[in-house]
This record gives structure tokens, C-alpha cells and sequence, in this order.
């Protein structure tokens, strides 16, 4: 089976924590000359560092705050201007969590933005080189909610289920140019945003944050949280030349707690 990405080079956004940066460190750790994207340079530089470049790779990174998508739109058209992009991973962080009679319009139309927009100007900027390149993947990492709505996280569910249907769609259109379009669902991933999910709910059920995970925990049939790598495991396999024929899905990666099929 062949996972090498040696000469692939990748775009990973949201790369400086969490399941981004788990996902930048595996596919240089595969070969792939990876391009950070996230908006503080200092920890960007940080990130850079961390990256395996055992194959000669020369990583890089450039700066975009996606609550700008004509930045980010700029910034891209010059990234791909100096080479092809082989992977797309899209990745951005998750819209504040409560009720969606609560959210106000602007939450949905800023979420909106740096999800969808923001996707698509990724896209239409690297597709062009994976097709000339006769290999493309892109990978959305969202939520499970797009299967299963998580309560509680009214703006997130709405957005989450808007760049899956974008996902299917643009994999509908890319596949017979040799690109898949994937999205990878993490369940309950140790990362500062399930820190907050925790607290929050913490709060709503008026006990202790440990108590709280707990009670997220036994909803998982593996009775654990996920570890970044473990979501970035999956990203790595979807980016490789042995999913070739993987087009259109979502998987979700959360020990089993979804409950539909």
C-alpha cells in the first residue's frame, strides 16, 4: 500500500495547534513538503520548526487570518504561483458553541465566511495545479455533527453541514481529474477547543470540568478522547495514492459515538 508522499506538496490551514498541526507534522513525516497556513506568525515559525524534513523537504508558511478571505485570497494566488499543490487540507476552527435560537445572524454569516468562502478560494486556487498534475486531494476536517447534530452548537452544525454538501458536491466535479474531495469528522479530540466544550458544559450541568469530560467520555463506545494524531492518521491515508478511488465520503473518527450509519 503506498502512503509515501514524497514530491506531493501540501496545504494545511489552521496548522499551529491541534489536529492542523498533528496533520502538518504526519505528512511531512510522509514525505510531503508541507506550507503552513495560519494567522500568527509566531507560532507558525514555532510549527515550522517541528516539521520532519528527513526526505530534503524545504516547508514553509505563510500568514492569512481566514475573518479576511480577499487576504487569504491574495495570499494563496502567490503561493501557487511558486508550485502545485498536491493535498489541500482545509481546517478552521469551530464557531462558538450554544443554542441556535440564541445566535445572532452575523455569527451564521461570519461562520459562513471563513468555512465555505474561505474553502472555495482555496480551491479554485490549488485545483488548476492538481489537475495539471493529474493528482489532487482535498480534505475538509469538520465535525460529526453533519451525521449526527451536536446540541448545544447551533452555528457550528448549520456550517459544518454546508461545507459537507460544498464537499460532495465539488467531488461530484473533480473526480475524473484524478482529485478526491474527503471530509474527515473527528469526534472528541484532546485540543484547546474541546477544553472549551468541556468547560462550557462543565457549567451547564453545574459540576466539576472533570466530571464533565467523564460524562463526554462514556458517550464514546472507546471511552476515551481522541489524540490529534490519531484524526491527522486518517488525513495522511485520504491524502495518499491508496485511497485513489475514496471520492465523496464522510468518515467519521470518534471511536464510535456517532450513532447513525
Amino acid at each position: 500500500m503506498n502512503i509515501d508522499l514524497t514530491n506531493k506538496n501540501a496545504l494545511v490551514c489552521g496548522s499551529t495547534a491541534g489536529i492542523g498541526r498533528a496533520t502538518a507534522i504526519q505528512l511531512a513525516k510522509l514525505g510531503a513538503t508541507v506550507t503552513l497556513v495560519a494567522r500568527d506568525q509566531v507560532k507558525l515559525k514555532e510549527t515550522l520548526i517541528e516539521l520532519p524534513h528527513d526526505k530534503g523537504q524545504k516547508h514553509n508558511y505563510f500568514v492569512a487570518d481566514f475573518t479576511n478571505p480577499q487576504q487569504l485570497k491574495d495570499k494563496v494566488e502567490v503561493a501557487v504561483s511558486n508550485k502545485i499543490f498536491h493535498i489541500l487540507v482545509n481546517n478552521t476552527g469551530g464557531p462558538k458553541g450554544g443554542p441556535i435560537f440564541s445566535a445572532e445572524p452575523d455569527e451564521f454569516e461570519k461562520a459562513f465566511s471563513m468555512h465555505v468562502i474561505c474553502n472555495q478560494i482555496l480551491a479554485q486556487a490549488v485545483v488548476p495545479g492538481m489537475k495539471e498534475a493529474d493528482y489532487g486531494r482535498i480534505i475538509n476536517i469538520i465535525s460529526t455533527s453533519v451525521k449526527q447534530p451536536i446540541d448545544n452548537l447551533g452555528v457550528s452544525n448549520t456550517i459544518r453541514g454546508a461545507v459537507a454538501s460544498w464537499s460532495k458536491t465539488m467531488a461530484n466535479e473533480l473526480g475524473q481529474f484524478g482529485i478526491t474531495v474527503n471530509n474527515v469528522l473527528p469526534g472528541f479530540t484532546a485540543t484547546d477547543r474541546l477544553d472549551d466544550i468541556v468547560a462550557n458544559a462543565a457549567k451547564r450541568m453545574n459540576n466539576t470540568e472533570k466530571e464533565a469530560a467523564e460524562a463526554m467520555k462514556n458517550l464514546v463506545p472507546a471511552r476515551r478522547f481522541a489524540q490529534p494524531g490519531e484524526i491527522a492518521n486518517a488525513v495522511a491515508f485520504l491524502s495518499s495514492e491508496a485511497a485513489s478511488y475514496i471520492n465523496g465520503i464522510n468518515l467519521p473518527v470518534d471511536g464510535g459515538r456517532t450513532k447513525s450509519l
